[in-house]
């Protein structure tokens, strides 16, 4: 029996996919939709913040327009996405209305939460929505934006924005109701896996690709989302978001899979350079500069064996181990070129080489945050809180 409860949870980010709320034929689903609007209802009479990551704009404006099933050019994803984007949010205005909620949209870009001016700004504007008593309603911007639409998805924006707003719970309302050993569609036997601990390669390897032709993402991008919140203090449930009234659902106890926020969660300052969705680097250090990392040291320029990217001074770059699995992320000190010319060599030499004295850390402590070091497998078989 689980001892799980929403209602501990004070802060809720909940992100909802294409193939939920859009139906290929007729369009947006108003009686699931109501029912999932009267859940956030109660959740918030209860006395929690409620913020909605609703993607379905270029899903429903593909329908509005009669588009059909065709593989659309960039332009008709815009397109569609402008259409559709003020319907959605229409459809969430009035939901949440029925239920005596106000709501508010907000659409991001990649940028939005990347840069770090601009991600202090969103989150200001999403908290006096919260402290106006009123539903964010978030969506990515895909009227303008390029690579979100070809690559991007709304579960990692969702862990994002929950990780950005300080939200204790992320729930992923999916087509899938949990996290299985293998995709449970092409492997019968299969095990459904009630708490993940932590976020670990055995973890990833478990992932399949999309389920739908409406969803960007898959088990993979909700594994990645599950990385971003659990490491800043924000637990998340993957369930099944098919059935109507979704999150009471979850307090019946109908099956979902728990995934354990970080015994030791990375806050403020660190919690933006740890969830940044698309690394400008990579640098592959030896397990001298892993083990120091762990310690709590800076990246030495002595201990980075491979550069990779295009990167320039201050961006976050991805650190790896010889065996490719990322170990932190962190704000660099040095341009590509120039990161390349000092790898592998000791302090003493950097200014000789460089020609000016510059910096001994490759990337500083305070500028550093570990992301998987884990080596558990991460499995727990007992669902609880």
């Amino acid at each position: 029996m689980s001892t799980f409860s929403l209602r501990k949870y004070r802060r809720i980010t909940v992100k909802i996919g294409s193939a939920l709320l859009v139906d290929r034929s007729s369009g947006l689903k108003q009686d699931w939709l109501a029912s999932l609007a009267s859940d956030i209802g109660k959740l918030s009479a209860d006395g929690a913040e409620i913020l909605v990551v609703s993607s379905g704009a270029i899903a429903l404006g593909r329908t509005i327009l009669g588009l059909g099933r065709k593989a659309l050019k960039l332009e008709e994803s815009q397109a569609a996405a402008a259409v559709g984007q003020i319907a959605l949010a229409g459809a969430w205005s009035q939901a949440l209305a029925c239920n005596g909620l106000r709501s508010g949209q907000i659409l991001l870009t990649l940028g939005d939460t990347e840069e770090r001016r601009r991600y202090l700004n969103a989150r200001a504007t999403i908290s006096t929505l919260l402290k106006m008593k009123a539903v964010p309603v978030i969506n990515e911007n895909d009227t303008v934006a390029t690579s979100e639409i070809r690559y991007g998805d709304n579960d990692r924006l969702a862990a994002r924005v929950a990780t950005m707003m300080g939200a204790d719970l992320l729930i992923l309302l999916s087509d899938i109701d949990g996290l299985y050993t293998a995709p449970p569609a092409r492997d019968p036997t299969a095990a459904f896996l009630p708490v993940v601990e932590r976020i670990t390669p055995r973890i990833e390897a478990m992932a399949g690709a999309a389920a739908s032709e409406l969803s960007r993402g898959g088990m993979r991008t909700k594994l990645d989302a599950g990385k971003i919140a659990t490491a800043a203090g924000t637990a998340m449930v993957i369930t099944a978001g098919t059935r109507l009234s979704p999150l009471m659902a979850i307090e019946r106890g109908e099956r979902f899979t728990l995934f354990k926020p970080s015994n030791h969660p990375v806050k403020g300052y660190k919690t933006w350079i740890a969830g940044q969705l698309e690394p400008s680097g990579r640098l592959t250090v030896d397990e001298g500069a892993v083990n120091a990392l762990l310690s709590g040291k800076s990246l030495l320029p002595a201990g980075v064996k491979v550069v990779e990217g295009n990167f320039s001074r201050g961006d976050t770059v991805a650190v790896l181990s010889r065996d490719g699995h990322e170990i932190a992320r962190g704000l660099v000190a040095y341009d590509a070129a120039d990161a390349v010319r000092i790898a592998g060599k000791k302090t003493a030499e950097i200014e000789t080489v460089l020609g000016y004295e510059a910096r001994s850390a490759m990337i500083h402590r305070d500028d550093l945050v570990i992301t998987g070091h884990t080596p558990e497998d991460g499995i727990s078989h007992a669902q609880t809180a």
